[in-house]
């Protein structure tokens, strides 16, 4: 992956796109000392950067330069949290829950990597994982504890960066969508031109429209979009102490690409036609986010599938040994990735005109990765 750097001389960033992505970006730039125009062709940001579970997860990631960036992330995350307490950041760690012994075996594998410790993994008994979090009232083999892991509120995140950033210096102009692109500049629907010493496009999903002619010309960093399920309930009496992810999360995270892998037994039909893993976690106002599901082949449907969450559902009820409360919310969501294909880039980052760089594609590291990211960007 190519950094391109940006020297200190430089005194305005301009950035399109309102995501956590762009608006990492805007704190970075801010962090520096340069003044930051940020452009959203929505109101708000409504994509991924909303639609996700606000896990700053660091226990799946793979080995080398993935976990060394969403280490350096987890830091920057702790940092603005103390800042920006509207983040609602919480250093609450994970569970990773076997449903049988071929499962807790990957976990033993997991837990005995020589990166464990700077994950903060820990395998637990069945009863030292009702000791961590007492509401897992189900039958599991045991459990990955993961202490570096944490929780953000997705739907706060940028309201509350963009208070955190308000000021002279940082103009927020929701409602413009650049149509063009020029050397230093941008150019949005309105006919006005936007001019700095640094343009960042963090077009999220969109791989039309502005992005569409610089994405198009794929190579190492060609990226794709995946289209996944999500369900939030009304709030759970009972405090769910840690983000939460069962068994099949084992087959989607490269950490876990080891020997014991092979040793897995097969998903159930559902789980396999979604490509689903359970993903829970519990919000401020105690409602539960559940997910998620994996769509690769384009074009999506417009609809979303019961079979998912039924599926998530049951998962979630088996681990929490109780019903769930009722489902309020659903939601299908896109993001965008760099294609495996293209090898082992993190994310997708090309100089496509003088002074204008394009950094889309983290996948499902964004929420996690953005801090550092953006961090990449100025360095």
């Amino acid at each position: 992956m190519t950094i391109l750097l940006v020297v200190v001389s430089r005194q305005r960033v301009i950035i399109a796109g309102g995501g956590v992505l762009g608006t990492m970006h805007a704190v970075a730039a801010r962090r520096r000392g340069f003044e930051v125009v940020q452009l959203e062709r929505e109101a708000e940001a409504r994509g991924a950067s909303v639609r996700n579970f606000g896990l700053v997860w660091v226990s799946g990631r793979r080995a080398g330069p993935e976990l060394a960036l969403a280490l350096r992330a987890r830091e920057l995350w702790e940092e603005l949290g103390a800042a920006v307490p509207g983040l609602g950041f919480r250093a609450a760690g994970s569970l990773t829950l076997a449903a049988d012994d071929a499962e807790l075996g990957l976990l033993k594998e997991a837990a005995a990597l020589p990166d464990a410790p700077c994950r903060g993994f820990e395998l637990l008994d069945p009863g030292a994982v009702r000791a961590v979090n007492p509401a897992l009232r189900g039958e599991f083999a045991g459990g990955l504890l993961c202490r570096r892991d944490a929780i953000v509120e997705p739907r706060r995140v940028l309201p509350a960066l963009r208070g955190y950033l308000a000021s002279e210096a940082y103009q927020w102009l929701p409602g413009r969508e650049v149509t063009d692109v020029a050397p230093n500049a941008v150019r949005d629907h309105t006919g006005t031109w936007h001019r700095g010493d640094l343009v960042v496009l963090c077009t999220g999903a969109a791989h039309t429209g502005v992005a569409g002619q610089y994405l198009a010309r794929g190579g190492a960093g060609a990226v794709r979009r995946v289209r996944l399920q999500m369900m939030q309930t009304a709030p759970l009496s009972a405090r769910i102490t840690t983000a939460l992810a069962d068994g099949d999360s084992l087959r989607y995270y490269p950490a876990y690409d080891l020997p014991g892998r092979d040793q897995l037994t097969p998903q159930s039909a559902a789980a396999q036609r979604e490509r689903a893993q359970l993903l829970l976690v519990q919000r401020a106002d105690g409602g539960l986010t559940i997910g998620d599901t994996h769509e690769y082949a384009e074009p999506f449907a417009f609809d979303v599938d019961e079979d998912a969450y039924d599926h998530l559902r049951a998962r979630a009820e088996a681990l929490l040994g109780a019903p769930l409360p009722r489902i309020e919310r659903r939601w299908a969501g896109v993001y965008s990735e760099v294609d495996s294909a293209s090898g082992h880039a993190l994310y997708h980052r090309s100089g496509v005109e003088p002074g204008v760089v394009l950094v889309t594609g983290p996948g499902g590291r964004g929420m996690t990765c953005s801090p550092a990211i953006a961090e990449e960007t100025f360095l």
